[in-house]
């Protein structure tokens, strides 16, 4: 427990709390620091704390209604990763040049600074719908934030710098424009960059399209999400039941002629129908949930996709012809999980019985097998 904890500390806490410190030294005394120290929080808070957040929070990951879901859009998440690698390849230039770029390119370092900046602070509203999303968005995007606000101050003063020592001419109407806006007081300058995001990213989305993103594709990859602060298709997953088995619940929904329901049963603290073949199921996964857990695992967090697919087309699942051509596509199953379950259980009739089961009935059915085994 003490290694987890100072693990924790390492990774987490101490980059936190040493941007923050750094940010208020460059507020007091108005230049950066040169310590190595400050220099490996950079490359942690900018380099490394973003991969490891986007490889294990959203890389391969997919809208799942009853799991881990990913943080940006599957459909549209590559332009995000695109813009994240533009303001992290433009920090760690200003980290280490020495002199100013022609004016074109000095613009646009600091476009994609102010996009790295902009990003975080969406970034901070999206995760924090999360359950866990205050502890992303506080070591992770504040740091990034406050870095990069230091970053974009010290490369404003070295503007100027460079325009009182020299004179800068310049070549073309863009370099004109580029050094008119360079030269802007703060005030005016960062605004105006921002509304000049607008084109840059329209302009990168128009680049992307070969790669099967939309001109929307910035906007989405954050909407079309579910459970997070900027979602917009949470309402996608009211129908969907986690845990349960989604294609012999929509089965379990057809023409009684057809599914033949035995009985109620409870889930989540919901009434739901159980016919043979869903108790059969439900029966399976806790079998193979005990015997081989890993297994399972395996097993659950890729049919857990299946909800998904059945909630985006609930309307049409809810059909009782087509809930009856689901259940009999699933006999076939059933019967692999009959004879997998009288296989390896030495009651499996027992084990299919208590399946669904309300904790009061389950309670009750305890105390009679107590009192008979007594008799």
């Amino acid at each position: 427990m003490d290694a987890i904890f100072f693990l924790i500390l390492l990774v987490v806490i101490v980059p936190f709390v040493s941007s923050i410190v750094y940010f208020f030294r460059f507020v007091i005394f108005e230049e950066e620091s040169n310590s190595i120290f400050f220099i490996i929080t950079e490359f942690w808070s900018i380099l490394i704390f973003p991969l490891y957040f986007l490889i294990s929070f959203d890389l391969g990951k997919v809208n799942d209604c009853c799991g881990d879901s990913a943080v940006f859009s599957p459909d549209h998440r590559l332009v995000i990763y695109v813009l994240i690698f533009l303001y992290m390849l433009a920090y760690i230039i200003s980290m280490f040049r020495k002199s100013l770029f022609p004016p074109l390119l000095e613009l646009l370092l600091n476009l994609f600074l102010i996009i790295g900046l902009v990003l975080n602070i969406i970034l901070c509203f999206h995760l924090n719908g999360d359950e866990f999303g205050v502890m992303l968005w506080l070591p992770g995007n504040i740091p990034v934030i406050l870095l990069i606000t230091i970053k974009l101050i010290v490369n404003h003063k070295m503007i100027l710098a460079e325009f009182d020592e020299n004179a800068v001419v310049p070549n073309s109407f863009t370099d004109y424009v580029s050094l008119w806006i360079l030269r802007l007081n703060p005030f005016l300058k960062y605004p105006l960059l921002f509304i000049l995001l607008v084109p840059v990213v329209i302009l990168l989305s128009l680049c992307l399209l070969v790669f099967g993103q939309k001109p929307d594709s910035v906007i989405r990859a954050f909407t079309d999400t579910y459970k997070h602060g900027l979602s917009q298709l949470d309402y996608q997953c009211d129908n969907v039941n986690c845990g349960g088995h989604f294609l012999c619940s929509v089965g379990a929904n057809g023409h009684t002629s057809v599914v033949k329901p035995e009985r109620y049963g409870e889930r989540n603290g919901r009434k739901i129908i159980c016919t043979r073949q869903l108790l059969i199921s439900n029966a399976f996964e806790e079998l193979i949930r005990e015997k081989f857990p890993s297994v399972h695992h395996f097993i659950r967090r890729r049919y857990n996709a299946v909800g998904d697919m059945v909630h985006r087309y609930y309307n049409v699942f809810n059909i009782k012809f087509v809930s009856d051509v689901v259940y009999i596509l699933m006999k076939p199953l059933e019967w692999f999980f009959l004879l997998i379950l009288y296989s390896f259980d030495s009651k499996p009739e027992n084990r299919i019985a208590r399946q669904y089961l309300s904790k009061n009935d389950q309670f009750q059915i305890e105390q009679i097998i107590k009192v008979n085994s007594k008799l």
